[in-house]
């Protein structure tokens, strides 16, 4: 019959034998059979060559059989949870602390309740918009040492997006680039979604209400666009823009190195414009967010201010996306 060693065993039964019997010393044994000097000296105190058992083997309680019984009777009865159990037992049974609790519930099964108990959470679906909806979100960057702002916007559902540098982040910049993303997406915008940044409103300065006086809420009442703003510290309800920023910086500064500002601004135009003719996204049943746009602009041409066709690169249809 073959010998059944444990993963680690350095030794067999005949070397484990042979160490029992030899009357050399602990080092001479150790360096003969190349192993730790150690396990020579575990092996010479004992009489048997088989690995003992691994691991603990027998469930060490202090609680009593007795107790044990009427803890699982009760959660099978009640099925109250292990807090709830604990306050109303622990009077009755000093010995009981949280830990021993729920290692009693585990080794009589019922430590979890029946599935029928636990009711699942209500999945809820993403709200679907018409192409329009667009997230506007700033990220920092840093070249050398100069620190700039990446501003971009993205569609909620085209995913068509523009992106620029700013040297700073200002009312001035935001509007600024409100403007020119008007000009490069070809079909109106009808919600743009940003944070609470001072770029963007005034509610931090307002008691918490936007006045109507920024120039960014100015520029949006003139061409009817609604403004909305995400909750204070929910970064994640704007998470699309936010996910663009990383895809970016992966893109760019994350991989390469610039000289200077006009140099990252040149790959930056490159690069959007690529994701925008060449990306193929799952989101869009693997179009590219230009291929979506012109598939509705066919279908809906009067939603349109621009044609989405002069987006696509080549002779004389090239337009800086």
């Amino acid at each position: 019959m073959g010998q059944v060693l444990h993963k680690r065993a350095t030794t067999t039964h005949a070397i484990r034998e042979a160490i029992q019997q030899s009357k050399e010393s602990l080092v001479k044994l150790a360096k003969k059979y190349g192993i730790n000097k150690k396990t020579v000296e575990k092996w010479k105190k004992r009489t048997e060559v088989e690995d003992k058992p691994m691991g603990r083997h027998q469930t060490l309680t202090v609680i009593k059989p007795e107790n044990e019984a009427a803890i699982v009777a009760m959660r099978t009865t009640t099925w109250l949870s292990i807090d709830d159990m604990y306050i109303a037992l622990k009077d009755e049974m000093p010995e009981l602390t949280l830990s021993n609790l729920y290692r009693c519930l585990a080794r009589n099964g019922v430590s979890k309740r029946p599935d029928e108990e636990k009711q699942p959470r209500e999945k809820k679906l993403f709200k679907e918009y018409d192409i329009g909806y667009i997230h506007i979100d700033t990220a920092e960057i840093r070249i050398k040492d100069e620190k700039i702002y990446l501003f971009v916007g993205i569609d909620r559902t085209s995913k068509f997006a523009f992106a620029k540098l700013y040297r700073n982040k200002t009312r001035e910049s935001s509007l600024d680039f409100l403007q020119l993303l008007k000009t490069k997406i070809p079909y109106p915008m009808k919600i743009i979604l940003t944070d609470n940044g001072i770029e963007y409103t005034d509610v931090a300065t307002n008691k918490g209400v936007a006045s109507g006086v920024h120039p960014f809420d100015q520029f949006c009442a003139r061409h009817d666009i609604e403004h909305r703003l995400t909750k204070v510290r929910h970064p994640w309800t704007n998470g699309q823009v936010e996910r663009m920023n990383r895809t970016i910086k992966d893109a760019t500064v994350k991989a390469f190195h610039y000289d200077s500002f006009e140099q990252l601004q040149e790959h930056l135009a490159l690069y959007v414009k690529a994701y925008n003719c060449a990306k193929r996204l799952k989101a869009l049943k693997f179009k590219t967010p230009l291929e979506f746009v012109t598939e509705r602009f066919l279908n809906s041409p009067i939603l349109f201010e621009q044609n989405p066709y002069h987006y696509y690169t080549g002779e004389y249809t090239y337009q800086d996306a």
